[in-house]
C-alpha cells in the first residue's frame, strides 16, 4: 500500500477542495425549493439526497487518486472486521454528518472525512459548507481554519487559565442527542471544576469549537459511529486536545467488530488532569 505524503501543500490544497466540492453538492439540495425526500435506514436515522450526492464525489475521488486504499462510508457497505482489521490504513468518511440539522435548516452540518492508520486520524477536513468554513489538521504539521477563503492556524487554550479568568468553563454538547444525561453529568462538573457555560451544536463542529479555543469540554453520553468524528478528532489532536473513553483511555479507531462508540470525552487542554471528571458520569 503506497504512502501519502499528507504532509504536503499539494494534497492538504487538492483535498480540501474535494471536500468543499462535496459541499457544494449538500447545498444544492439544502436551497432546493420544496419538500426534501428523505428515505430512513435500517437503524432509522435519516437519508437524503445529499447525503448521497456527497458520498458519490467523495468516494469516486478518493478511488481514483488513491485506488490501493480502502474506504469505510457512512453510506457505503461496511466491510467485515475480519477483512478491514488487516488495513494499516484506510479513508473514515461521514458525506454528511448532522443530517438531522440539515433537515431542519439550522446550517449545522458537515463533511467529514479522516485518513486512519494504525488505528490514529492522522489527517482530517472538516468542512462546514453553509457556515463556509473548512478545518484542517495534519499529525506533525498542525491544525487550521479557512474561512471566506482565509487561513488561519488554530490550537486549544489552557482549561486553567480560562477558569481564573473567567471563572467558568465552555462545553459543547448535542442538540438532538443524550442531553439529559449531560444536563446531570454538568451539575456534578460544576460542584468539582467550575461552572460550566453550555452551548448546542450540531455535528462535529463541537469538537471543531474545541480546536480553535472557543470551547473547553465535550461530554458525548449517547451513541455515535467511528465516522461521525474521525475528522474532528484529527484536528483536535493537531491542534493539542484529545478524545477520551470514560476511563481515560485515548479513543482509537477499528479496534473491534462493531464500528458504533460508547461514551467519550473531548477536551481541548489535555494537560489537565480530567479523569476525576470523567468518572463523575457513573456516580
Amino acid at each position: 500500500m503506497s504512502d501519502i505524503d499528507y504532509r504536503s501543500e499539494e494534497f492538504i490544497t487538492q483535498f480540501t477542495q474535494i471536500c468543499e466540492k462535496a459541499g457544494e453538492a449538500i447545498l444544492e439540495v439544502y436551497h432546493q425549493k420544496g419538500d426534501l425526500d428523505i428515505q430512513n435506514k435500517e437503524d432509522n436515522s435519516p437519508l437524503t439526497e445529499a447525503d448521497m450526492r456527497s458520498n458519490a464525489i467523495l468516494s469516486e475521488a478518493l478511488q481514483l487518486a488513491f485506488p490501493e486504499i480502502p474506504i469505510i462510508s457512512e453510506e457505503l457497505e461496511l466491510a467485515s472486521f475480519d477483512e478491514r482489521k488487516h488495513w494499516p490504513k484506510y479513508w473514515l468518511i461521514d458525506p454528511l454528518d448532522g443530517t438531522k440539522e440539515f433537515i431542519h435548516g439550522s446550517g449545522e452540518f458537515t463533511v467529514n472525512v479522516a485518513l486512519i492508520e494504525n488505528h490514529e486520524p492522522v489527517f482530517g477536513v472538516v468542512s462546514a459548507p453553509y457556515l463556509n468554513s473548512t478545518y484542517v489538521g495534519i499529525e506533525g504539521k498542525g491544525a487550521f481554519k479557512i474561512e471566506n477563503g482565509k487561513r488561519e492556524e488554530i490550537h486549544v487554550r489552557s482549561v486553567q487559565k480560562q477558569i481564573a479568568e473567567f471563572g467558568e468553563v465552555d462545553v459543547v454538547a448535542s442538540k438532538r442527542h443524550g442531553n439529559d444525561k449531560v444536563t446531570v453529568f454538568l451539575q456534578k462538573v460544576e460542584q468539582q471544576l467550575a461552572k460550566a457555560n453550555t452551548k448546542n451544536i450540531g455535528s462535529s463542529l463541537k469538537i471543531c469549537l474545541l480546536a480553535e479555543g472557543k470551547a473547553d469540554f465535550y461530554p458525548r453520553l449517547a451513541p455515535t459511529c467511528e465516522w461521525d468524528i474521525a475528522a474532528a478528532h484529527a484536528v483536535l489532536m493537531a491542534a493539542g486536545g484529545e478524545i477520551y473513553h470514560p476511563q481515560g483511555e485515548r479513543f482509537t479507531y477499528n479496534s473491534k467488530e462493531e464500528i458504533l462508540n460508547g461514551y467519550f470525552f473531548a477536551v481541548a487542554d489535555k494537560t489537565y488532569d480530567w479523569q476525576n471528571i470523567f468518572v463523575m458520569h457513573e456516580e
